[in-house]
């Protein structure tokens, strides 16, 4: 699944569309284009994983990616959408086509509000707040991995991040929640905030250090991240230790990472 990373680069290429008047149509038919078309775009924002299209005078579109969902940009424009695009939005010269969404529907003032108080603070937001977010992890009831996999205390991190961070902390995923001092959770903040940021620039997830003059993007997938899918720990040579916590597998070091 896209991590927050993704979705605030899309929504960074997609300001193109602000203040455009937008054509939206949805060839698959699962999606109430009418209601959009011709609207005007207001602004284009993300928090956590989900994707806002604002829009003047009309409900705005919600979109979350899940699992298999992605957005294919067409400049020029050559051609009518592929049949399976769940949403359109065109202007003459671009267009943003959005193909197997898990959701994808309208979103009015107070639709909008409540989908944002179920969010914990996204780390890649300006108007983010940091003691909130220190909250929202000591006081949740499990482990530290558990927490960072949990969107409504940080929005945002999937399993690569919190693998990721939690390595480069040198904190077990196990570790209860409520035992993150002061200082491991600035770190933990201010590290998914610089460690996601990076992302962002990328495209990708690159965790490793990049040797002076090699470009970020020469770095060959399957080594660019420390623990995460590595048979050992790009840091030290242990093998990593996998388990699985709520479905999705957990990543460590045992000796970076001990518990």
């Amino acid at each position: 699944m896209p991590e927050g990373h993704t979705l605030h680069r899309l929504a960074g290429e997609l300001q193109e569309l602000v203040g455009e008047r937008v054509a939206a149509s949805s060839p698959q038919g699962r999606f109430a284009a009418d209601a959009v078309d011709g609207a005007v775009v207001a602004g284009v924002e993300a928090y956590g994983k989900h994707l806002l299209v604002d829009l003047v005078d009309v409900p705005g579109v919600h979109v979350h990616l899940g699992m298999r969902g992605k957005l294919l940009r067409f400049a020029p424009v050559t051609g009518a959408p592929m049949p399976q695009v769940r949403l359109r939005l065109a202007t003459p010269d671009v267009a943003w086509d959005l193909i197997a969404p898990s959701t994808c529907e309208l979103l009015d003032a107070a639709g909008r509000a409540r989908l944002l108080a179920g969010l914990g603070p996204d780390p890649l937001r300006a108007d983010a707040d940091p003691a909130e977010a220190r909250r929202r992890l000591q006081g949740f009831p499990g482990s530290v991995g558990a927490a960072l996999m949990d969107q409504s205390v940080l929005a945002g991190v999937g399993n690569v991040f919190r693998a990721e961070i939690l390595h480069a902390l040198r904190i077990a995923p196990d570790r209860p929640a409520s035992r993150l001092t002061d200082a491991e959770v600035d770190a933990l903040w201010s590290g998914l905030a610089a460690m996601m940021g990076q992302g962002v620039a990328d495209g990708r997830i690159i965790t490793v250090d990049v040797p002076p003059g090699q470009d970020r993007a020469d770095v060959p997938e399957a080594v660019a991240r420390r623990v995460y899918k590595r048979d050992a720990c790009a840091d030290c040579g242990t093998p990593v230790v996998t388990s699985t916590l709520q479905g999705r597998t957990v990543y460590a070091c045992p000796r970076c990472q001990p518990a």
